[in-house]
């Protein structure tokens, strides 16, 4: 029996991606607008579904709850009130996000929605967007495997994590684990303290690519630590490591490589991260 690809090629859905990104910040604006704020900005992000992603919920005026759906596989977003479908956007009509954006505001406005600060200039663009919907189902396996895999991986972690989330502000598929090392410095004139962190990411757009990045990054003792066939250490423009897509696509042994590089990254990069004394 043939072993199933869980990461096709994405060749072609780079002009989709760039649309839906922008989708996804229009409908990231609503919760970004009405529910209370995390400190760490888990608000706004989406969760992987197994036909797409979907925002938090966010409490309704007549006490119920909306939340808003990217459906990948009936190509739609679409809004729901108490899990009921109140309105829905075909994706695969030509249009630009600019008028997405302001349609959604309008349908939540008209359900009673006032005031809110919907963060426009993430999403405005007067383009018509591209929508090739033979370049989506391929980005949705690969979106709904490398979430199974990721959570799977954080199963294995001690400590604090947090959720596997979607950025739309990237377009990526990230969580977080956090050391008890403690990072001080000054930012806008107040002295902040922040937990040392390793993610393991997936960003799709091109060329792909995974990546899991400690931060602080202890270059003297990283970069001279072997990881996996395919991955590199990345030191331009930003620190840590790097497995392209490419290494993966088509590829019936994907799974357990993608494992293999996420645990050794956190073998190598988790010890460095721990407060003094600690291992």
């Amino acid at each position: 029996m043939t072993k199933q690809v869980i990461f096709p090629s994405l060749a072609g859905f780079e002009p989709t991606r760039e649309s839906l990104k922008l989708y996804a910040r229009a409908m990231a604006s609503i919760p970004r607008a009405y529910v209370q704020p995390h400190p760490r900005w888990w608000h706004i992000s989406l969760k992987v579904t197994p036909d797409g992603l979907i925002t938090s919920p966010v409490p309704s005026p007549d006490g119920g709850e909306i939340h808003l759906k990217m459906n990948l596989i009936d190509h739609q977003i679409i809004l729901y009130h108490n899990d009921h479908v109140y309105q829905t956007w075909d994706m695969r009509q030509a249009r630009t996000s600019t008028e997405l954006g302001k349609s959604i505001i309008a349908t939540v406005e008209k359900m009673g929605f006032q005031g809110g600060d919907y963060d426009r200039k993430r999403w405005l663009s007067d383009e018509v967007r591209v929508y090739d919907e033979s370049t989506v189902a391929p980005f949705l396996t690969a979106l709904t495997n490398a979430d199974r895999i990721f959570k799977a991986h954080r199963a294995t972690l001690d400590g604090e994590s947090s959720p596997v989330q979607f950025w739309p502000h990237g377009f990526d598929l990230a969580f977080e684990w956090y050391g008890t090392r403690k990072v001080v410095y000054e930012e806008e004139g107040r002295v902040q303290e922040y937990p040392s962190q390793l993610n393991l990411g997936f960003y799709p757009t091109a060329p792909a690519y995974f990546y899991s990045n400690p931060w602080p990054f202890e270059a003297e003792a990283l970069l001279d630590k072997e990881l996996p066939s395919g991955a590199s250490w990345h030191t331009e423009g930003w620190q840590g490591t790097e497995l392209p897509y490419s290494e993966l696509a088509d590829a019936v042994d994907a799974e357990s490589r993608l494992a293999a590089y996420a645990r050794r990254v956190f073998e190598l990069a988790a010890p460095t991260l721990m407060a003094a004394g600690e291992s």
